[in-house]
């Protein structure tokens, strides 16, 4: 989800817009039908909402099977649907490796995470640091870290909303954008505070349901474009590409150079180990009754997300091949909107009547995509608010349930308002740099403590507080000096140079540097760890005894 092919704020509205300004009215009539279904749900999940585990953790009510369309609904983002078709169309097998990384990185979280986190936790990733360790201190980073996490993936998905709702609409105008990004925080807060963990997973399934069957669609159309032959489309690809067999072998985009290798091992990093320390995956796990249930849900996720990543190559190569890259970048310049225009192009093309209804169908899933996303990660930014920071930090404990609930709901209006603002203010912002942030703080911060607290008898208080606020403080410092932000046409800040750290993404310096901070804090620490409640800790997150 980095590099310039998620840059969901970029786009100029040339090629996509002149199919979907003639049927603007079919588009919004189809994001209108799915927001009301959507919030009809949510209100109807919200009156089955009782308690805190309701609102946490839906209940602990939803199966193994629904689980897993949850978190594909919460793992597949605008930047996986609309940035890898692009990367594709333009990069061929270079861009594919993202599909590669995002899938791979479920075994992380299969093999190590989800099923010692459900039996250890409650409702947040510090209920398991916090099990073992000093509570106070412990939870503060944890939630601090969830929050920073959130909000950069946040920023990313509602840059990405007020640039593709006004592509597709044709709204050029910087009012247009506001007023998108505005609807798409309300949306989000009211699914949050209406619906709870309930409303969001189902908002989740539905969404997971229509981007699987509006993809499934496309790849049905564009493997009898070519009668089933995928050498063909590939061939016409390669062909369209202009590169010729250089399109579907590796070197496009990396192995260029010693940098560009660098780049690509640092991304791979955080891609395969940020996944399983993303807090609005962790929190998917505290949804199922039991460690059976989130193992079983993971396989689901696994299956489902891997069909999808496999149908990438059917988009990414059927635009390349059906559309071709001199529209792609003419429409946007890092190639998001290829999936809308290869809807177009094999609906019957620009100014057809199929032409017009597959691309009011894909922009409908994409923005659909982007309201399941959000959602999820605001539900877990606010519930570590409330939880953490508020119920056991602030109030020490002393709060009943509905006073946690409602400050949970008041913190997701709080950071709905924050995303919205910087939304409209940061649309020059490059999203694909705030994912990869969110990725490479995961992987640096959280990865490292849940590790360490559910696998080493020696970690500390002092090792999880070094590990999380050092891998934090190195990968945001990290992306500020980089070429993200200044030094070349396409960063935040073209104008300056700042870039004295080579790699777009911090990954490969601050994920070990995490994990070196929490062994060395631990070993240089005068606290003496508590080898009882590790065996307790130890025999609850393998066997499931105790767990809420």
């Amino acid at each position: 989800m980095t590099g310039d092919l998620h840059t969901l704020a970029l786009g100029h509205p040339l090629a996509a817009t002149a199919g979907a300004g003639e049927h603007r009215t079919l588009i919004i009539t189809l994001f209108s039908v799915f927001v009301a279904a959507t919030l009809a749900i949510t209100v109807w999940a919200g009156r089955q909402t009782k308690d805190a585990t309701d609102f946490y953790a839906g209940g602990r009510s939803f199966t193994g099977f629904q689980n897993g369309l949850a978190i594909s609904g919460d793992y597949m983002s605008a930047a996986s649907f609309l940035g890898i078709a692009g990367a594709i169309s333009l990069f061929g097998y270079d861009g594919f490796l993202y599909s590669i990384g995002f899938l791979v990185a479920w075994l992380v979280a299969l093999l190590l995470v989800a099923e010692p986190l459900r039996n250890s936790g409650r409702f947040t990733m510090a209920d398991v640091l916090a099990y073992r360790l000093k509570q106070r201190p412990v939870r503060t980073a944890a939630g601090t870290s969830t929050i920073v996490v959130s909000i950069f993936y946040l920023l990313a998905q509602m840059v990405g909303a007020g640039a593709l709702v006004a592509l597709l609409l044709g709204a050029t105008g910087e009012g247009s954008r506001r007023w998108i990004i505005g609807l798409v925080g309300l949306v989000m807060v009211l699914y949050v505070t209406i619906g709870g963990m309930k409303g969001t997973t189902w908002v989740q399934i539905v969404k997971a349901v229509l981007l699987i069957a509006g993809t499934l669609l496309i790849t049905v159309l564009v493997l009898n474009k070519f009668n089933w032959n995928i050498s063909s489309l590939l061939g016409e690809a390669a062909k369209q590409s202009g590169k010729g067999e250089a399109f579907l072998e590796p070197g496009l985009q990396y192995g260029k150079d010693g940098t560009s290798k660098l780049n690509f091992i640092s991304l791979g990093l955080a891609l395969v180990l940020g996944t399983a320390g993303l807090p609005h995956i962790l929190i998917r796990f505290y949804t199922v009754p039991t460690a059976k249930a989130a193992r079983k849900s993971v396989n689901w996720a696994i299956g489902i997300i891997g069909a999808f990543y496999l149908m990438t190559i059917a988009l990414g190569f059927g635009a390349a091949a059906l559309v071709g890259p001199k529209t792609i970048t003419a429409s946007n310049e890092s190639g998001n909107t290829a999936a809308p225009l290869l809807a177009e192009e094999i609906g019957g093309g620009a100014g057809s009547t199929g032409g017009a209804i597959l691309l009011a169908v894909i922009s409908a899933v994409a923005f659909a995509t982007i309201l399941a996303v959000v959602a999820g990660l605001t539900l877990a930014s606010s519930a570590s608010f409330a939880h953490d920071l508020w119920a056991n930090v602030i109030r020490r404990g002393r709060t009943s349930e509905k006073e946690e609930i409602l400050t949970a709901k008041c913190a997701a209006v709080v950071i709905g308002a924050v995303s919205i603002a910087l939304g409209i203010f940061a649309h020059r912002l490059n999203a694909a740099a705030l994912v990869a942030l969110a990725f490479a703080v995961a992987a640096s911060a959280n990865l490292p403590t849940i590790l360490y607290s559910l696998f080493w008898k020696r970690f500390t208080t002092q090792g999880a507080l070094w590990s999380i606020y050092g891998g934090l403080i190195s990968s945001v410092t990290l992306v500020i000096f980089s070429p993200v932000l200044s030094g070349n046409p396409k960063a935040l800040f073209p104008g300056m140079s700042f870039d004295y750290f080579p790699l777009a993404n911090p990954g490969l310096v601050s994920i070990p540097l995490g994990f070196l901070l929490g062994w060395l804090g631990s070993l240089l620490s005068r606290e003496q760890p508590d080898a009882k409640k590790y065996a307790e800790l130890e025999v609850r997150s393998l066997t499931g005894y105790g767990a809420h």
